[in-house]
């Protein structure tokens, strides 16, 4: 019998999870044996779960999972070096040249374990099956805003957090916005017609922030693009891949611009392939943005888990495009998880 253990996000601010109760019922339903953690901070409840019939174990106990045991999380694993013998399923975040991804697949390598990247799990056309892109973009254009209204009062951004609910963080930025007698900043999102871009050009949309949308064609010739330094807001929704342009030069701070705020929603920033030059680490949620440059301003916000701000409707999001791939566990041999195993013994190899 396939056994799935779910195990609790370790992350602080990280309030998703990969799958709700209902999916747990259809799981259980189908033969999977399903183990679920314990979490204070889970977005979804404890009881759900419980209800569906799984199996209810204290939080963090996954290493003591049994050897045969699927491992599902979303964020990081807890990075104290210990050699990883489990399978585990989650954003792995290495297969781009990021120092901490190399040590994740060095202890995969030293303990036998296998990596089934999220990231990486795709049909037979190289999609993704199951992505929190939107909800990314949604919250990342949203910090973004936020960026720009705190350099509107001189001040830098300060902290952000959860809120209950979309119409919740729409409500709260626009009586932000209202404060400035009706002034709107305009924004250009790169990579508009994927996810990610959907997500931030609605967020804007809803505040009635004037958006231009670009994606592949317009930015096909490799640049450079004056077009993104006369906005006041970007938005990067574009991944750090080999081949893709650098749309913010390492020199933007110091050239002649209207813009302030950008918000690098990819969030590779120590990707040999980043296309925004002018910063070199993610910010986060106590410290949201990085002022790359005084007079004008120009701050970058790089959060790399902006959809836990919305939990709950990220969470039921993602989960119910992953489900589908969860019921077919049984294979992991086959179909888009047969793919993510190649994809991680061509990386291993290296290591």
């Amino acid at each position: 019998m396939t056994h799935l253990w779910l195990r609790a996000e370790q992350r602080l601010n990280e309030d998703r999870v990969g799958l709700t109760p209902e999916g747990a019922r259809a799981l259980i339903a189908s033969g999977i044996r399903l183990t679920v953690e314990d979490s204070p901070n889970r977005a979804i409840p404890i009881d759900g779960y419980r209800a569906a019939g799984a199996d209810i174990v204290p939080m963090a106990s996954w290493p003591d999972a049994p050897r045969d045991a699927i491992i599902f999380g979303l964020k990081e694993l807890p990075e104290d070096g210990t050699p990883l013998v489990h399978r585990h399923i989650l954003f792995g975040h290495a297969y781009k040249g990021q120092p901490a991804g190399r040590v994740l697949l060095q202890r995969f390598k030293a303990g036998g374990g296998s990596l089934y990247d999220l990231e990486y799990l795709v049909d037979h056309d190289g999609r993704r099956v199951a992505a929190f892109g939107y909800w990314a973009g949604y919250a990342g254009a949203a910090v973004t805003v936020l960026a720009w209204l705190a350099q509107q009062h001189g001040e830098k951004c300060g902290p952000v957090g959860v809120y209950g609910s979309r119409d919740a963080l729409v409500s709260a930025l626009d009586d932000a916005l209202d404060t400035l007698g009706g002034r709107r900043p305009n924004a250009i999102v790169i990579g508009a017609l994927g996810r990610v871009g959907r997500g931030a050009a609605d967020l804007c949309e809803a505040l009635a922030i004037p958006v231009t949308r670009w994606d592949m064609t317009e930015t096909a010739h490799g640049g450079p693009f004056p077009e993104v330094l006369a906005h006041d807001i970007f938005i990067n929704s574009i991944l750090a891949m080999p081949g893709c342009p650098v749309f913010v030069p390492a020199d933007t701070a110091t050239q002649p611009r209207r813009l302030t705020a950008i918000g690098d929603i990819a969030c590779d920033p120590t990707s040999h392939f980043s296309p925004i030059k002018v910063y070199d680490r993610t910010t986060t949620w106590d410290d949201p943005v990085i002022r790359v440059h005084d007079s004008p301003p120009l701050d970058v916000m790089a959060i790399d888990n902006l959809p836990s701000m919305l939990p709950r409707e990220s969470s039921e999001d993602f989960a119910r495009q992953l489900l589908p791939h969860l019921l077919t566990l049984d294979a992991l041999d086959q179909g888009v998880w047969g793919r993510a195993f190649k994809t991680f013994q061509n990386h291993i190899a290296g290591v």
